[in-house]
């Protein structure tokens, strides 16, 4: 099996990735004020405005977002001859990394989505647009741009806002063209037809328009993925992620469900957050990254960017910093106590999963202590380590142990990812931990006997089995301390 690629390395491979994205470009205008007053004409608060903001949105919210974490890409999308057309323009020249495949049209307007904000409240948003199939002649020119800009990309993203840029005649062209040139393509549906998006790689609706698709409800991680699996049975969707705001995401796939609770700690503006999933989604599925990778990274880019006002985008360095926040925060949740442990593996065991275990004081840890634990992962899906805690130690070892203190030990082992749970025990065997949590693999190092592993006999009896594991030699925590403390004797005066 490949190791997967660390998140680090693919946030750091955006910068070599091009983005082709197709679909509704729109202009976001933002118009701030103070309301302190009602009208006198009718009952409704007066704005005062201080001061307007306009910026690219739609498809063009999605090449910001693109482009600000680093990738290059190329819009195709239709504008109006209009002053607002042209202000369009005139913000994607602002960007360095892309390239536009604009067509104008005379015969519909540039849409355009202002917004009305007082002391921080959205009061109004009133859309000036029209959402009408494109004509036949420029449908054949967005195909046509879209098939020149192909050869030059990594990957697609279909943007589809609803506004007739992505008709069923474009729709169709454009995924049996990247189909055939080898590039994955990932959707942002508007339409709750899913039939229209078939052939696509990843489809990436919201709740709302998930539950509209399958008919069923998506209140909870178990309803979403029988809708999704209904849809993508029913319409021919490979994969489905599906954004459900507060609740987070939940990555559906062949056989496998991935859900992923929400991250934002403070959601200030919704405006343009699927643009910014659906960026680093495309981004890291570019860079390598499997789907469940993916869609963590876009995860942790929509709780960025409610957190901003007005149509934001997010960075590579904001990424980086919330991947590594995210990060320390896991590994403290995997250091946990036996009763939280065994909730856990009850959901473990519900999804199917196979509960290994091991155990052992981790003092000063070694490539031996690295190898145990690789080898122990490989025979299971989920991986629990029993771990001394410093009174279990020193019984064990001697007052002079452990060479380092329990919680140091514990946060080491909870940062390796081959280690989903660590949890302390105070007996001097974990024969307590064995039983409550009957794991269906045993793991100890071959210089032990399967008569003389703790808890061998009853992981036996229920069906488990023992693994010995090859012992990598020269690697001893006793020698190490040893050797350090003959140094210190030599540089004695």
């Amino acid at each position: 099996m490949t190791e997967a690629m660390p998140l680090s390395v693919i946030i750091e491979n955006f910068k070599s990735l091009s983005v082709l994205c197709l679909g509704d470009v729109m202009l976001d205008r933002f118009t701030y004020g103070t309301a302190g007053r009602i009208s006198p004409e009718a009952p409704i608060p007066v704005l005062s405005i201080s001061h307007q903001q306009s910026m690219l949105g739609g498809a063009g919210n999605v090449v910001r977002n693109i482009l600000s974490l680093g990738g290059s890409a190329t819009l195709v999308a239709v504008i109006g001859d209009d002053p607002e057309g042209r202000e369009v323009r005139h913000l994607l020249e602002k960007e360095d990394k892309l390239t536009d495949a604009l067509i104008s049209s005379g015969r519909r307007p540039t849409t355009v989505k202002t917004r009305y904000i007082a002391d921080g409240q959205q009061l109004l948003r009133a859309d000036a647009e029209a959402s009408h199939a494109l004509g036949q002649e420029t449908a054949q020119k967005i195909i046509a741009a879209f098939e020149a800009a192909l050869d030059q990309c990594d990957i697609v993203i279909l943007s589809d806002y609803a506004k007739g840029v992505l008709s069923d005649e474009v729709l169709s062209a454009v995924i049996k063209l990247a189909g055939s040139a080898g590039k994955p393509v990932i959707a942002d549906p508007k339409s709750t037809d899913f039939k229209r998006y078939a052939g696509v790689t990843l489809l990436t609706p919201n709740r709302k328009e998930m539950t509209t698709a399958a008919g069923l409800p998506c209140d909870s991680d178990t309803q979403t993925e029988k809708a999704a699996r209904f849809v993508m049975q029913r319409d021919g969707i490979d994969t489905l992620l599906v954004t459900r705001s507060e609740a987070g995401m939940s990555l559906v796939s062949g056989s496998s469900a991935h859900h992923i609770p929400a991250q934002a700690q403070e959601v200030f503006d919704v405006s343009g957050a699927g643009d910014s999933v659906i960026a680093t989604l495309a981004l890291a599925i570019g860079a390598g990254a499997s789907p469940a990778d993916a869609a963590t990274l876009a995860n942790l880019a929509g709780g960025i960017v409610v957190a901003k006002t007005g149509t934001a985008a997010v960075s590579t360095d904001e990424l980086s910093a919330a991947l590594h926040n995210e990060e320390v925060r896991q590994t403290d949740e995997k250091v946990t106590s036996l009763s939280q442990a065994l909730e856990i593996v009850n959901n473990w065991r519900a999804r199917g999963l196979k509960v290994g275990f091991t155990n052992g004081c981790f003092d000063l840890i070694h490539p031996g202590h690295i190898s145990l634990i690789k080898q122990s992962k490989a025979e299971c899906d989920r991986l629990i380590i029993g771990l001394n805690t410093d009174d279990s130690i020193k019984r064990l070892k001697g007052p002079d142990r452990p060479a380092t203190n329990e919680t140091s030990r514990a946060i080491v082992l909870a940062s390796l990812e081959d280690v989903n749970l660590v949890v302390p025990f105070a007996e001097d065997t974990p024969l307590k931990l064995i039983e409550e949590i009957k794991p269906d693999i045993l793991v100890k190092g071959a210089d032990y006997t399967v008569e003389t592993v703790v808890g061998a006999d009853l992981v036996m009896d229920y069906g488990g089995r023992v693994h010995l594991a090859e012992l990598k030699e020269g690697f001893s925590t006793t020698r190490t301390i040893q050797k350090l403390l003959d140094i210190d004797k030599k540089k004695a005066p």
